[in-house]
Order: structure tokens, then C-alpha cells, then sequence
């Protein structure tokens, strides 16, 4: 189940790469704001969501796969990111949102914990 999780989270971090990569150029700067926030949004609550780094990594991979694919140009000219400080704010960005979610990520903790009974003095 949790692999399915995980898998599920690389395809919401691919397309959330695509969206943000069409939003930030279109609606520059607070297009920006909104495939940063998006991003973020998507990898803290991958990381809630699996209580692990791993939950925060998984949309990250799949958000720098699609966006490193979509920044090579084409053999007809075409591209998405132009040369412009807009594009390399939205990429580092979303690597410095990315390392902080899996970061600051929740670590495994256990649903139940079991009392510590107190002992006796003798």
C-alpha cells in the first residue's frame, strides 16, 4: 500500500511540475508564488501524509523529472522556460522547497505507545 502511495506522489510531483511550469511563466510574479506554494503544499503533505522523508522525496523526484524534461528545447525551437529570472526562481526554488519539506519532515512514530508502569520502591 504504501509503494502505491509513494507512486501516486510521483505522478502528483510530475504534474504539479507541468502545471507550475506553464502558470509560472504565464502569470509572472504571482504565477511564481503559486507553482512555489503548490509545490510546497504538494511535498509537506506527501510528507504528513507517509510520516517520512521518503513521502516528501517521491512528489519532489517526480516534480524535477517533469520540469528537467520540459526545460531541453526541442529539435523544432520550441521550449517552455525562457532565459529570464522568473524561469531559475521556479527551479531552485522549488529544489530549496523541496529539500526543506524532506528536511523538516515528520519522522515514523508509533500510533500506540505503551505506558511505562512505575516500580516499587524496595
Amino acid at each position: 500500500m504504501r509503494i502505491a502511495v509513494y507512486a501516486l506522489l510521483g505522478v502528483l510531483g510530475a504534474l504539479a511540475g507541468i502545471a507550475g511550469s506553464l502558470v509560472q511563466g504565464g502569470w509572472f510574479p504571482l504565477g511564481l508564488l503559486l507553482a512555489l506554494a503548490g509545490a510546497a503544499g504538494l511535498f509537506w503533505g506527501g510528507a504528513l501524509v507517509t510520516r517520512s522523508r521518503v513521502g516528501a522525496g517521491a512528489p519532489a523526484a517526480g516534480w524535477v523529472l517533469a520540469v528537467l524534461a520540459l526545460t531541453s528545447s526541442r529539435p523544432q525551437g520550441d521550449f517552455v522556460f525562457a532565459a529570464g529570472a522568473g524561469s531559475y526562481l521556479f527551479l531552485l526554488g522549488g529544489m530549496a522547497v523541496a529539500a526543506a519539506a524532506a528536511t523538516l519532515a515528520p519522522s515514523e512514530r508509533p500510533l500506540f505507545a505503551v505506558p511505562e508502569v512505575p516500580r516499587a520502591p524496595r
